[in-house]
């Protein structure tokens, strides 16, 4: 459906008090998504349930974000992220994502349940798109998609480190960050 769509460039907005809210099976297929995800990606209900969530990535988001957004979630943790998503036209729209394992009775983790919200522009357009704009040409220099995997997640983990937090702390911190000129 929307992989092989082009992008238009224009970017959607969607109210403060807006949440879209998405759940997916283990395997990242979507078995719910709410009527604000819906109205916001362009899509129909039946046109994405039991479709891998990627139906929406755009192609700016880098793959080392959702690298450690999987492995963080696999690991029974939660965790916030910065999303750029993809509609079914090729428009776009930014997200202040929450992605947490959903688990039965026993402990285990029987799917996985996102809600999203309106980012903080200041936010995006200060420190997160210039750093996944570098981190996109860190993945993209290399025909080995692999290779660039790496390199990009060696990219934030040392940035990460230099900072002496992992990644939760530093999205959450951000909006701090911001009102002191940290970036």
């Amino acid at each position: 459906m929307a992989r092989n769509i082009s992008l238009t460039g224009t970017e959607r907005f969607f109210d403060d008090g807006d949440i879209i809210v998405s759940k997916t099976d283990l395997k990242g297929r979507i078995i719910y998504a709410n009527r604000v995800f819906l109205d916001v990606a362009g899509f129909k209900e039946n046109e994405v349930l039991d479709q891998p969530h990627s139906l929406i990535r755009h192609p700016d988001m880098p793959r080392c974000v959702f690298k450690l957004l999987w492995d963080t979630i696999q690991d029974g943790r939660e965790i916030f992220a910065y999303v750029i998503n993809r509609c079914k036209n090729g428009d776009h729209y930014w997200v202040y994502a929450h992605v947490t394992p959903s688990v039965d009775a026993s402990g285990n983790i029987v799917s996985y349940h996102s809600n999203r919200r309106v980012p903080d522009r200041k936010i995006l357009d200060e420190a997160i798109i210039p750093l996944y704009k570098e981190l996109k040409i860190l993945e993209q220099k290399h025909e080995n998609r692999k290779q660039g995997l790496e390199e990009s997640i060696s990219f934030v983990s040392a940035f990460l480190a230099e900072r002496g937090m992992g990644y939760d702390e530093f999205v959450m911190t951000l909006g701090q960050g911001m009102r002191r000129g940290y970036r």
